[in-house]
């Protein structure tokens, strides 16, 4: 398990991130089989970070943590449909996306083939998302939550301090991340609860966390979470 911390010699300045209950979530992006299950799609490029990083564990108790404590739980998912394949120009991972059939379901409309695909949920996660309380927000079909409702649902509930965790860290991590800041919620990575790809190009989880310690008003561990939700 990866336990980041920040260099000695760090330029930045510690965070002063006070953590408030009556108006925190946990914003979990992604989490589902195409990611973070060997038999999904991605985990020939995702999986060895997620097994360095601990990803998984770290979700599940973030999951449990945020139930015992009562505190709202959103899920920002990823699915592509059919007519999100007529798309005329995508970027490179966009690409790679629709050419592996990631997070593929047959219609906004319909659940047919959704049980156990790799659109589905990680089956560890289902009791906390599938109870009739967690937020499961429309989908985001980028990277960030712009073109979903995460934030009227966040906004709706008097949500203004965030959780966030999920797949991947340099890519809809962040993107949510970058959004949330700019609407204004105050926001905590947790560095644990996230993975990424690594290839030749780079390893995207690292190349997240320096941005995470740039631009979040903290980056955490689920220990140190759970830690203060106990309080």
């Amino acid at each position: 398990m990866i336990d980041y911390q920040p260099p000695a010699d760090s330029a930045l300045p510690p965070s002063d991130l006070e953590l408030d209950p009556s108006r925190l979530a946990l914003v979990v992006v992604d989490p589902q089989i195409d990611f973070l299950h060997p038999d999904g799609v991605a985990w020939g490029v995702v999986g060895e970070s997620v097994m360095e990083v601990g990803t998984v564990a770290a979700l599940e108790e973030l999951f449990a943590g945020a139930k015992r404590a009562g505190i709202p739980v959103a899920v920002s998912p990823h699915y592509y449909y059919p007519q999100d394949h007529r798309w005329r120009f995508e970027g490179a991972l966009e690409k790679v996306m629709h050419n592996i059939s990631m997070f593929e379901r047959k219609g906004p409309l319909s659940l047919a083939g959704f049980e156990g695909s790799g659109a589905d949920w990680m089956p560890q996660f289902k009791p906390f998302i599938e109870d009739g309380k967690t937020i499961v927000c429309s989908p985001h079909k980028m990277y960030g939550p712009q073109s979903n409702d995460l934030t009227l649902q966040l906004r709706k509930i008097g949500v203004s301090q965030v959780l966030l965790a999920g797949m991947s860290a340099n890519l809809c991590v962040e993107s949510h991340l970058r959004q949330l800041l700019e609407e204004g919620f105050e926001v905590a990575v947790v560095s644990d609860a996230t993975a990424a790809a690594k290839i030749p190009d780079g390893d995207g989880y690292y190349a997240a966390l320096v941005n995470f310690r740039m631009l979040a008003n903290a980056v955490v561990t689920t220990k140190e979470i759970l830690d203060r939700l106990a309080r």
